[in-house]
C-alpha cells in the first residue's frame, strides 16, 4: 500500500500534519518526514513528546488522517513536489520492542504514535 514514491518522500524532509478528533473539533499537530518509521507490515511509527490532545482524541476516536510531502520529489507528470494523504487508526505505545527501538532513535520521545494505514493516496 505504501509505494516506493511514498518512501522516497520520507527520504526528503518536509512537514507531516496529523489530524485527530474526539468529541470536539479536529485537532492538528505537526512533525517531520524524517521522524516517521515504517515497519515491515507498513504501520507508521512517530515519536511523540507532547501530543497530549492527540492522545486524548485517539482514546475517544482512533481514526486519524495525515498529510505529508516534499518539494524535492517529482510527482505526477514530473511536476516538482508530491504529497500523500493517509487515513488510518492510531494508538499510543509506551513500552515494548518498537517503543525501545524508537526511543533509541529519538531520545526525546515519551510515547510512540502508531498508525495502522487504511488508505494511502498520492495527491500531487
Amino acid at each position: 500500500m505504501l509505494t516506493d514514491k511514498f518512501h522516497e518522500v520520507l527520504e526528503n524532509e518536509g512537514v507531516v500534519s496529523i489530524v485527530s478528533w474526539g468529541v470536539d473539533e479536529p485537532h492538528l499537530v505537526n512533525t517531520w518526514n524524517s521522524y516517521l518509521v515504517v515497519t515491515a507490515d507498513e504501520r507508521i511509527l512517530i515519536p511523540a513528546y507532547a501530543m497530549h490532545r492527540t492522545e486524548k482524541n485517539v482514546n475517544q476516536n482512533n481514526k486519524v488522517k495525515i498529510a505529508l510531502g516534499s518539494k524535492d520529489v517529482l510527482g505526477y507528470k514530473d511536476y516538482q513536489g508530491t504529497g500523500f494523504a493517509i487515513e488510518g487508526t492510531a494508538k499510543f505505545i509506551e513500552s515494548g520492542s518498537e517503543y525501545e527501538m524508537m526511543k533509541e532513535k529519538f531520545s526525546f520521545l515519551t510515547r510512540v504514535l502508531e498508525i495502522t494505514v487504511i488508505s494511502a493516496k498520492q495527491m500531487l
